[in-house]
């Protein structure tokens, strides 16, 4: 946890490619779960539970957060979380699952870049974090 905390307070905002959109342009291998024209899914290389599924938008359209989400973002919000349901049925979290979208370097966000994190396959704990 230490290091997902470092991370994200040495993360800085850029306009220089982050390790997504990397992944995007196959630069960066990933395990690719889901992909259609706006959306890339693929799973976590350090996962928080049996299950973690990263769900990105391909074009990052000034959407580094979700704190910087403008009017113009709302299909692509709304199509990320669809998306992760989907996700999730195709991966058999049947009896649930957690959605985490972290935000600033509080929120733990260490990509600017917006994300989706689909996390299942185990009891999940309340209160999170």
């Amino acid at each position: 946890m230490a290091s997902e905390t470092e991370a994200a307070l040495a993360a800085t905002l850029s306009d220089s490619p982050t390790i997504f959109d990397k992944i995007i342009s196959k630069e960066i291998p990933s395990t690719v779960v889901y992909e259609d024209d706006k959306v890339l899914a693929f799973r976590d290389v350090n996962p928080q539970g049996p299950i973690h599924i990263l769900l990105i938008p391909k074009v990052r359209d000034g959407l580094t957060g979700l704190s910087k989400a403008e009017e113009r973002h709302i299909d692509i919000l709304g199509r990320l979380l669809y998306t992760a349901k989907l996700v999730a049925k195709q991966e058999g979290l049947d009896e649930g699952f957690r959605i985490v979208i972290n935000d600033g370097p509080q929120g733990c966000q260490s990509v600017y870049h917006i994300h989706v994190h689909l996390i299942g396959g185990r009891q999940m704990n309340w209160p999170p974090g």
